[in-house]
């Protein structure tokens, strides 16, 4: 017996690994292949590719494709019908499979309802993509990311909090620093 769930309309092709504590809500497929983490939520209506990997904890909301070229670390949050891309410039006519381009979400990111992430960028850990947002380069760890194209408009804490002029956590106390761009917190 599966040490995860799977509900009686979602479909788990023979070849996909599927981690302990996981749930694949309605409607949704998983190919065979997929690799999908411990204690993950899949939910309504998600199609996970042959070649797309998840982490563990990681949130998937109703209607986002993973497709094949996809990883997401631990932790990740993909909001309601986020969209992800595997190709920059698809053709229905012209066979691309060869020229996907990887996307990887770093630890602990999320990504809002309706953002839509084009093909080969990184997310760093913890950053977070507004809702509808549209991301066409790599984004730095904590940034806060809105607009299209998106740019970054400050920075959020590990506990997604946005971060003041102080760049202390309000839910925390954790201190960060910016060093040449980039965020970090301050050890104790």
């Amino acid at each position: 017996m599966a040490d995860y769930f799977v509900h009686d309309t979602a479909r788990v092709d023979e070849g996909a690994l599927i981690g302990a504590g996981t749930k694949v809500w309605h409607f949704s497929h998983i190919m065979p292949g997929a690799v999908v983490g411990e204690r993950c939520s899949i939910g309504q209506n998600v199609n996970i590719g042959s070649k797309a990997v998840v982490g563990n904890g990681v949130k998937v909301q109703n209607n986002v494709s993973i497709y094949d070229s996809i990883v997401i670390e631990d932790d990740v949050f993909c909001g309601p019908s986020c969209v992800f891309t595997n190709v920059v410039n698809p053709r229905a006519f012209v066979e691309r499979k060869t020229e996907y381009k990887e996307t990887r979400i770093k630890k602990g990111a999320s990504i809002g309802a309706n953002a839509t992430v084009v093909c080969g960028v990184t997310l760093g850990e913890y950053c977070f993509i507004g809702a509808g947002a549209v991301i066409t380069k790599d984004v730095p760890a904590y940034a806060l990311m809105v607009g299209v194209p998106a740019k970054q408009k400050g920075w959020v804490s590990r506990e997604g909090e946005i971060l003041g002029k102080d760049l202390i956590c309000a839910r925390t106390g954790e201190k960060y620093e910016v060093d040449n761009g980039q965020l970090h917190i301050v050890d104790s």
